[in-house]
């Protein structure tokens, strides 16, 4: 047997269904048609009857097709039908508002089956039985009509909630897919940073270990610049870490600017390199997307020039303007000493590849490749008109 759970709400619900078919059964009393001759006997056992069809309506969550189908079964016989309109009402009502349409409809019918019959009779019946009888009839549909209405607006409330709950999933998930994609810019940003900064510890220590009859004033220096290339490269690990670490909001840190390329360069030949640059042009700033992709290409561009043609001559270009575009052009003349393709050694050219992508999504375009014996990488990033009140506020 299926054991049924009742919340408080439910049992409140029950009784005042109770109450009220209880209620109905007391107040429509003086207006129930009794057959003449009826002995109190008999009229004792009609209310008995009424008051146990009252009771069965805590069975309505169990039985309730079988409870309206007994019901109606019993009005129909016409037999016992006096106080029994009441818990056919909540029992019809019970089936429209919780059973398949298949069902109700299947209750429906058995409840109207004495209602052709009636109709044929209409004539021959008193005015009293008739008002009677067409009063039952007009409860017991408007019993099922206010059940169906209540179980499609119980059908609503679900979709609405299936609907909001659908919604709040697929914010979730977006708000997931906005974390990732934050962590893996994260993990781009550490791959470039890092890269230079460990590169310069590469080229430096490369450089004493080769020459370790160098005067001790280039020792020095030399030493100078490990050192503080790898203190730096601590600082921009510890603060990915912290970045990864922190919440949602927290852990932002300073992001390089277009100025910021003039900075890098200063950086690179303090480590030795021999590097020319043209630009950043003056003036109005790019977006701050397309000002970070430029410096990024052009760091990138200088750690595989050091990486694969150590002390070459490497040439800087930046230019642009606003409703127009801006170009970054990073070429390194040929090694003096041997080659490596950039797509080799321990790269692989997943920089260069990291590199197209990230000026694939500012709506740009990057190009590289072996150019005159060296390399040359050129970039196009977009570069709207200036905003007047934006340019005004940086000035």
């Amino acid at each position: 047997m299926r054991r049924i759970h009742r919340t408080r709400r439910d049992w409140a619900a029950d009784l005042g269904l109770l109450l009220f078919a209880a209620c109905f059964a007391v107040a429509s009393s003086d207006s129930i048609p009794v057959e003449e001759g009826l002995d109190p006997l008999s009229r004792t056992v009609d209310q008995l009857v009424g008051g146990l069809g009252c009771a069965t309506v805590l069975l309505r969550r169990r039985w309730p097709v079988a409870l309206a189908v007994a019901v109606a079964l019993l009005l129909a016989g016409g037999e016992v039908s006096h106080y029994l309109t009441g818990p056919a009402m909540v029992a019809v009502f019970t089936v429209a508002a919780t059973r398949p349409w298949r069902a109700t409809a299947w209750v429906a019918a058995v409840a109207f089956v004495p209602l052709p019959g009636f109709l044929w009779q209409l004539p021959e019946v008193s005015g009293e039985r008739r008002g009677s009888a067409l009063t039952y009839f007009a409860l017991i549909a408007g019993a099922i009509g206010w059940g169906l209405f209540r179980r499609s607006r119980q059908q609503l409330i679900a979709s609405l909630r299936a609907r909001a709950e659908l919604a709040e999933a697929d914010a979730e998930l977006r708000a997931e897919r906005a974390r990732r994609e934050a962590r893996e810019e994260i993990a781009r940003e550490m791959h470039d940073v890092l890269g230079h900064r460990l590169t310069l510890l590469s080229v430096h220590a490369g450089a004493l270990e080769f020459h370790t009859n160098a005067p001790r004033e280039e020792i020095g220096k030399a030493a100078e610049v490990i050192r503080e290339s790898a203190r730096l490269a601590l600082r921009d690990l510890r603060e990915v870490i912290g970045v990864l670490r922190a919440g949602p909001g927290q852990g932002d840190r300073p992001q390089p600017e277009l100025a910021d390329v003039a900075r890098l360069v200063a950086e690179a030949r303090a480590a030795g390199g021999r590097i020319e640059l043209t630009g950043p042009p003056d003036g109005p700033v790019p977006p701050p997307v397309v000002g970070r992709t430029a410096y990024r290409i052009v760091q990138e561009a200088l750690t595989n020039a050091r990486k694969h043609a150590p002390g070459a001559a490497v040439a800087v270009r930046v230019a642009g303007a606003p409703a127009d575009r801006l170009t970054v052009e990073v070429h390194n003349a040929p090694s003096p000493g041997a080659v490596s393709g950039p797509d080799g050694g321990e790269g692989g050219g997943q920089g260069l590849i990291g590199l197209a992508e990230r000026a694939r999504l500012a709506g740009g375009e990057l190009n590289a490749g072996p150019d005159g014996g060296g390399f040359r990488v050129r970039a196009w990033l977009p570069w709207p008109a200036a905003d007047p009140v934006s340019a005004t506020d940086r000035g």
